[in-house]
């Protein structure tokens, strides 16, 4: 595929700025010397940044003047997503269930949608219209699929899993798997069996390799337009708020709570039976044991005001240099 600025423009909101002829291949990043390259400056901070190397074309905000062919947008960032949705390349599939593909007779599966090689649909389950399982995917017994949602290749839904519509699940992603419960009785650790469901909302994108486990009664709930990055892990019986975002490496323990649009950047953990409060965003790294009940931005471990945190981050070579000191007996 290839475009002319000039085609460009249209789609993009944008107008040509020189060189309407000029024909990009692919979006590349600021920093890039490809010369069939299309990019995006937003300010001069980054015009530096730009010049140094030689896309061959640039998206800028009014009044940034650049030195090859470009685009001007009032929102170059924005222009340049759309530009990226164009370039998507999806992956195969066709409508209709493959040869190879078991679907129980019980099952149900709409006529739009597409059940790709080896994958299982079990007794029970509910494939909405649209919807894409690629192959090796399994949906277990009473799973339902909502319309437009995309089951990338070896998604796993054990039993009881719902998932909204227009979700996309990346490949390996698991819901429904047991959660962590087990009790010592004096001699061995005893499963706890979980029975329960999980509950996906609409518009919900997760991560590769990340999962959802099966709550021990009831359901872990995951909120409409929720982002969990790869290898997320969301414990038994928890609750995430609508439109939260959960960065890589990350968990929540059993029986927590996130209100709605919480952020936790990646490497951060939430304990079992915690609450945290709507608007709430954590560094990375940062844990709590402890409920947060006002929203705000926290770093640490414990989690503590960012400010706070900081200080106390800035603090320690000192302390560490005056014990060093102390053991020295100066």
């Amino acid at each position: 595929m290839s475009w002319t600025l000039a085609e460009l423009a249209g789609p993009l909101s944008a107008a040509v700025g020189d060189s309407p002829d000029f024909r990009v291949l692919r979006p590349v990043a600021v920093d890039s010397d490809d010369p069939g390259g299309l990019t995006f400056c937003e300010s001069r901070k980054y015009l530096r940044q730009l010049t140094a190397h030689a896309a061959g074309a640039v998206i800028v905000p009014p009044g940034l003047e650049v030195d090859r062919p470009h685009l001007i947008a009032s929102k170059p960032r924005v222009a340049f997503e759309t530009f990226l949705t164009m370039c998507r390349r999806p992956l195969p599939s066709r409508t209709g269930v493959h040869p190879t593909a078991i679907v129980d007779p019980l099952a149900e599966v709409d006529a739009t949608a597409s059940v790709g090689p080896y994958a299982v649909i079990e007794q029970g389950a509910r494939i909405g219209a649209g919807v894409k399982v690629f192959p090796f995917c399994y949906v277990g017994e009473n799973c339902v699929v909502g319309a437009d949602t995309v089951l990338y290749p070896h998604v796993v839904l054990y039993q009881d899993v719902k998932v909204g519509a227009r979700c996309v699940l990346h490949a390996h992603v698991t819901l429904g798997a047991d959660g962590f419960g087990f009790r010592w009785d004096g001699r061995t650790q005893r499963k706890i069996e979980h029975v329960g469901g999980v509950l996906i909302g609409d518009d919900v994108e997760i991560g590769a390799s990340s999962a959802v486990d099966r709550a021990t009664a009831g359901a872990t709930a995951v909120g409409d337009g929720v982002k969990l990055d790869n290898m997320v892990q969301i414990g038994h019986n928890a609750r995430i708020g609508d439109h939260t975002v959960i960065c890589g490496q990350s968990a929540v323990a059993g029986s927590s709570v996130l209100g709605e649009r919480v952020t936790l950047a990646g490497q951060t953990g939430v304990a079992d039976h915690v609450t945290v409060a709507g608007g709430v965003s954590f560094a990375a790294r940062t844990l709590t044991t402890k409920d947060i009940p006002d929203p705000g931005v926290y770093y640490g471990v414990p989690a503590r005001p960012l400010a706070e945190g900081l200080r106390i981050v800035a603090r320690l070579p000192h302390l560490h240099e005056r014990i060093e000191k102390l053991e020295r007996g100066e």
